[in-house]
C-alpha cells in the first residue's frame, strides 16, 4: 500500500500512542509524539520518530490545549493528526482547527462529532433512522418541575442524564420524585462543570442490562460496513473492565438484526471513518441505542483479533479519502477474543495507585497493548489504565483459559493493580457461562470481600 501520509502527529499518550506508532511505522509513516513534562520518559515518547513537549503535567495545560497541539503539528510539518481516544478525540473545535491549518484529522467530521456528542440530538437522529431508543424525554428538561411531571408519565426508576455526558459522568439513577428533585441541580451543575453544557434529559432505567456495541467503518463515498459486535457488560462505575467479541449473549438472528440496525443509523447521519454504535439490551433481548463513540475505542483489539484487520490502518485509509478496501461480504469473524484492562488501582476500592514500576513480567502468549515498561513512573495526573491484555482462542472457553494463563504469568511490582480481580473474573461461573449484566462486577465484588 502506498504511503497515506508522510508524518502523523499523535495527540495522545500511553498505550494508544504506542499502538498508533506501531501501525504508522509499519506503513512507512513518520510519527510525532506530543508529551507533557510528566511523560518525558514514557515509552511512547522514545518510540516516535520525533517528540514535542506541549506543556506541564496537568492535561488541560498540555494534552487538552488545542493551540499547543496545533503548533506542534505545524512545527513538525505533520500532515495529519491521530487523536487516539479521550483528550481531544471527540472535540469538534479541535477538528475545525485542524481543517483551518490544512491538517487532516484522522476521524470523522466536526459536524458528525457534534451531532453524536449531544445525546439528545443523537436520540433524535436515531429515531429518524428507525433505530430503537430507550423511552425517555424528547428534549432537554427546562426545570425540575417538568422533569418530575414527565417522570410520572414514563415511570420510575429513571436515569437522569447529561446530554453532553460520557464516561459515566453526569448520570444519576433516581427511584422516585424526591430523589429526582434532589439530583436535578447537582447533576446539572456537574454537567456544566465537566462538559460546559448543563442540558439534562430522562431515560427509562433498563433492569438487568447488557452493554453491547457495534464496530462500524464508513468511507467518504457512501459505503458503510460493520465489523461485528463487542460485549462490554463487565464494568465498574460505568467504565469497561473486560470486553469480548463476539458477544456470548447473541444468537445469529439477533446478531444480524443488531448489526443491520447499527449500519442503518450510521448511514442516516452520513458518518465517515471508524466509530462505534453502543446499545443496551434488556432481559427480554430488546435492544436500544445508547450512544455513538466517534473515535477508536479502547477495546478495538478484540475486533482486530477476530477479523484479522488493523483498525488504525483502516482509519488512515479512510482519512486519506480512500474507499473501504473491502465489502461487507468479505468480512468474517473467526474464533473468540477477550481483552482485560489493567489498571493501576486498588481492585477493591478502585482508588488509583500511582508509583514506579519496579518489576514487570509480561505473559508470553498474549497480545499486550501496554503504555508502561519496567522503570516507568505511573503518573497520578492521567487515567490509571496502564495496559491491556488481549487473547484469542478458537472458541470462548479456550480464550478464557488463555486469559487465565496470561494473567497468571503477569507480574507488576511497585504499584497495586487490578490483576487479581481480572483473574478472578475469568474463574467466575457466571462469566464462564456468559450470563452476566452490567451489574455483574458490583455483585461479584461483594462476594469477594
Amino acid at each position: 500500500m502506498s504511503v497515506l501520509f508522510k508524518r502523523v502527529l499523535i495527540a495522545n499518550r500511553g498505550e494508544i500512542a504506542r499502538r498508533i506508532i506501531k501501525t504508522c511505522h509499519r506503513l512507512g509513516i513518520e510519527t510525532v509524539a506530543v508529551y507533557s513534562e510528566a511523560d518525558a520518559a514514557m515509552p511512547f515518547v522514545k518510540e516516535a520518530t520525533t517528540a514535542v513537549c506541549v506543556g506541564p503535567a496537568q492535561a488541560k495545560k498540555s494534552y487538552l490545549e488545542v493551540e499547543n497541539i496545533i503548533q506542534a503539528a505545524k512545527e513538525t510539518n505533520s500532515d495529519a493528526i491521530h487523536p487516539g481516544y479521550g483528550f481531544l478525540s471527540e472535540n469538534a473545535a479541535f477538528v475545525r482547527r485542524c481543517e483551518e491549518e490544512g491538517i487532516t484529522f484522522i476521524g470523522p467530521t466536526a459536524k458528525a462529532i457534534e451531532l453524536m456528542g449531544s445525546k439528545l440530538e443523537a436520540r433524535s437522529q436515531m429515531e429518524q433512522a428507525g433505530v430503537p431508543v430507550v423511552p425517555g424525554s424528547d428534549g432537554r428538561l427546562n426545570s425540575v418541575e417538568e422533569a418530575v411531571e414527565l417522570a410520572e408519565e414514563i415511570g420510575y426508576p429513571l436515569m437522569l442524564k447529561a446530554s453532553a455526558g460520557g464516561g459515566g459522568i453526569g448520570m444519576k439513577l433516581v427511584e422516585n420524585a424526591d430523589e429526582l428533585t434532589k439530583a436535578f441541580d447537582s447533576t446539572k451543575q456537574s454537567a456544566e462543570t465537566f462538559f460546559g453544557d448543563g442540558s439534562l434529559f430522562l431515560e427509562k432505567w433498563i433492569n438487568e442490562p447488557r452493554h453491547i456495541e457495534v464496530q462500524i467503518a464508513a468511507d467518504e463515498h457512501g459505503n458503510v460496513i460493520h465489523l461485528f459486535e463487542r460485549e462490554c457488560s463487565v464494568q465498574r462505575r460505568n467504565q469497561k473492565v473486560v470486553e469480548e467479541s463476539p458477544s456470548p449473549y447473541l444468537d445469529e438472528e439477533l446478531r444480524k438484526k443488531l448489526l443491520e440496525t447499527a449500519v442503518r443509523g450510521v448511514q442516516h447521519i452520513g458518518y465517515t471513518n471508524v466509530g462505534t454504535m453502543e446499545f443496551i439490551f434488556d432481559g427480554e433481548k430488546n435492544f436500544y441505542f445508547l450512544e455513538m463513540n466517534t473515535r477508536l475505542q479502547v477495546e478495538h483489539p478484540v475486533t482486530e483479533e477476530i477479523t484479522g484487520l488493523d483498525l488504525v490502518e483502516l482509519q488512515l485509509q479512510l482519512a486519506a479519502g480512500e474507499k473501504l478496501p473491502f465489502e461487507q461480504s468479505n468480512i468474517n469473524k473467526d474464533g473468540h477474543a477477550i481483552e482485560c484492562r489493567l489498571y493501576a488501582e486498588d481492585p477493591k476500592t478502585y482508588f488509583p495507585s500511582p508509583g514506579t514500576i519496579k518489576r514487570l513480567v509480561l505473559p508470553e502468549k498474549a497480545r499486550l497493548d501496554f503504555g508502561i515498561e519496567e522503570g516507568t513512573k505511573v503518573s497520578p495526573f492521567y487515567d490509571p489504565m496502564i495496559g491491556k491484555v488481549i487473547v484469542y482462542g478458537e472458541d470462548r472457553s479456550q480464550a478464557i483459559e488463555k486469559m487465565k494463563e496470561a494473567l497468571g504469568q503477569l507480574e507488576v511490582e511497585g504499584i497495586t493493580t487490578n490483576r487479581p480481580l481480572l483473574y478472578d473474573i475469568m474463574e467466575n461461573a457466571d462469566f464462564k457461562k456468559g450470563e452476566y449484566t452490567t451489574k455483574f462486577l458490583d455483585e461479584f465484588q461483594k462476594q469477594r470481600k
